[in-house]
């Protein structure tokens, strides 16, 4: 994986996010060793959306969706989210812990090589 640039690595990520889950751009960041790389994170989410990546699942930390403007459609990302059977009330997820997946703990060197 040496030669993945770090979007590369974050799509990567991003692609093993389970249905119905979510994870924040700082998880996302600290799992590829990068911790106060947040917001390249939240870059790479914001050029994703032609890369068959579910940038709808990566959130802020408390879960907020502060990447929905990214998305065409006024709601589009809450409507993904929906329907995977997250409850979004006023921009942020209700039982955020609930749905949070920590890469950190969840994957491991046959899942993502890193």
């Amino acid at each position: 994986m040496a030669d993945k640039n770090f979007f590369d690595k974050v799509y990567e990520v991003a692609k093993l996010i389970p249905y119905g889950k979510v994870t924040s751009y700082g998880a996302i960041a600290k799992y590829l060793g990068a911790a106060r790389s947040a917001r390249m994170v939240g870059w790479a989410m914001n050029n994703s959306l032609a890369k068959d990546v579910p940038a709808h699942r990566v959130v802020n930390r408390v879960g907020v969706l502060t990447g929905k403007h990214h998305f065409d459609g006024t709601n589009l990302m809450q409507q993904l989210l929906e329907n995977e059977g997250i409850v979004v009330k006023d921009n942020q997820i209700v039982d955020f812990q609930k749905h949070f997946w920590n890469p950190a703990s969840e994957l491991n060197e046959e899942d993502f090589p890193y």
